[in-house]
């Protein structure tokens, strides 16, 4: 299994408790539910593996 880093995540209550919310409305953590929430982005951005749709790239030809 992969190694895993961590990090001090700070932020107002009120971001806090919606995170709070959505983590418990899908049966997560806290952090799994930031892990789930920064992946995603860093996928969508195509910064982390493939982008999540590859002809929306510019090619050469």
């Amino acid at each position: 299994m992969a190694k895993k880093g961590s990090f001090l995540f700070r932020t107002n209550d009120e971001t806090l408790d919606a995170l709070r919310r959505w983590a418990g409305d899908e049966l997560r953590s806290v952090n799994s539910q930031l892990e789930f929430i920064v992946r995603r982005a860093l996928l969508d951005a195509g910064r982390l593996g493939t982008p999540k749709d590859p002809d929306a790239q510019e090619t050469d030809e």
